[in-house]
C-alpha cells in the first residue's frame, strides 16, 4: 500500500470534531497512541525481561497502526501528502548519514 492511498482511506474514518480544521484532536491522539506504544514496551521489559513474544508484538503492531492513523490525519489537516512527508524524512536522514551527522541532537544537523 502506498502512503497516499493509506492517507486517503484513513481520512474516511476521521470522525472527530471539526475534522478538516482541527489540529488539536489528532495531535493529542498521536501523543496518546505513542504513549500506548511506550506503555506496552515498558510492560514487556518489566514482565517478560524484554522478550517480545507473539502477543506483545501483535499488541504493539496495533498501536503502531493507531500512531500511523493519527500521523495521517495531522498530514491531512495541513494538506500534506503523507508520501511527501515520508520521502522528505528519508532524504533528510540520508543527507545526515552522508555528512556523518546521523548521531547527535538538533533539527538542523
Amino acid at each position: 500500500m502506498e502512503f497516499n492511498d493509506y492517507q486517503k482511506e484513513s481520512r474516511r474514518t476521521a470522525i472527530y470534531p471539526d475534522a478538516g480544521k482541527n489540529m488539536t484532536y489528532p495531535v493529542l491522539g498521536l501523543c496518546g497512541e505513542a504513549g500506548e506504544v511506550a506503555e506496552k514496551m515498558k510492560k514487556v521489559m518489566r514482565d517478560k525481561g524484554g522478550y517480545f513474544d507473539h502477543d506483545s508484538r501483535a499488541a504493539i503492531r496495533k498501536e503502531l497502526g493507531d500512531v500511523l492513523w493519527y500521523v495521517s490525519q495531522i498530514a491531512s489537516e495541513l494538506n500534506f501528502d503523507l508520501e511527501n512527508v515520508a520521502q522528505e524524512n528519508l532524504d533528510k536522514l540520508r543527507d545526515r548519514m552522508m555528512r556523518g551527522k546521523i548521531k547527535g541532537d538538533g533539527d538542523n544537523r
